[in-house]
């Protein structure tokens, strides 16, 4: 929906999770995922076109494990960030998740500060960064490359927040409102810049990239 017709490359393919940590059932958890997204991985990515504006996307999959952060997400990641450093190519990422991979304990948690690192080596270096944060994009994801964009568009209505409403209310043991976390709050906030519809993502993206273009080229 978001890329021209046949223009999509993918990117590390077969990079997969492995249970270094042997964690109980996390290969029959893993094995379920691929089956549910048809996909190795709760994040793809590669480089693509929109409207003919040469670009590396990523995009994360909410059929695989919630989208949550793994090592192998991490990675595919910043290798994408690095390989569009290296060719100073803006980067669009679509994130969905419901935040680091507990099967995974430590080396989950790294994965923020490693992309973090990547994506500020990208933005030093000129490139355009711009997020498209679907529902819901939370927890370590939100609390590092998601919210790191030049520009950060949302979808409506998508929660878009750290730690889960329930969790905040024990914390705060006071009622939250309705509206919180939801994108359109979270723009009165100050945090999104755009809430746009599915329909329109490609057009508004590719308006970006050719007001950006000098800049991202």
């Amino acid at each position: 929906m978001l890329t021209d017709r046949r223009s999509f490359t993918e990117h590390d393919r077969d990079m997969t999770s492995r249970n270094v940590l042997h964690f109980p059932e996390y290969e029959a958890k893993l094995e379920t995922a691929r089956m549910k997204s048809r996909e190795a991985e709760g994040v793809i990515t590669g480089e693509a076109e929109i409207d003919g504006h040469p670009v590396c996307i990523f995009s994360m999959d909410a059929n695989f494990m919630m989208g949550s952060m793994g090592s192998v997400v991490g990675e595919k990641i910043t290798r994408l960030f690095e390989y569009a450093t290296a060719r100073h190519l803006p980067v669009i990422g679509v994130t969905v998740s419901g935040g680091a991979r507990m099967q995974e304990g430590m080396l989950s948690l790294m994965q923020m500060s490693k992309v973090s690192a990547a994506v500020k080596r990208h933005g030093k270096a000129g490139n355009l960064y711009i997020v498209l944060l679907t529902d819901p994009t939370t927890g370590g994801v939100d609390a590092s490359f998601a919210m790191q964009g030049d520009i950060t568009l949302a979808e409506p209505g998508a929660r878009v927040g750290f730690a889960g409403p329930r969790v905040i209310e024990k914390s705060l043991n006071q009622a939250l409102p309705k509206d919180f976390q939801r994108a359109e709050r979270v723009l009165s906030c100050g945090f999104i810049d755009a809430i746009v519809q599915r329909s329109e993502q490609r057009a508004v993206l590719a308006k970006l990239l050719k007001l950006h273009e000098r800049t991202a080229r």
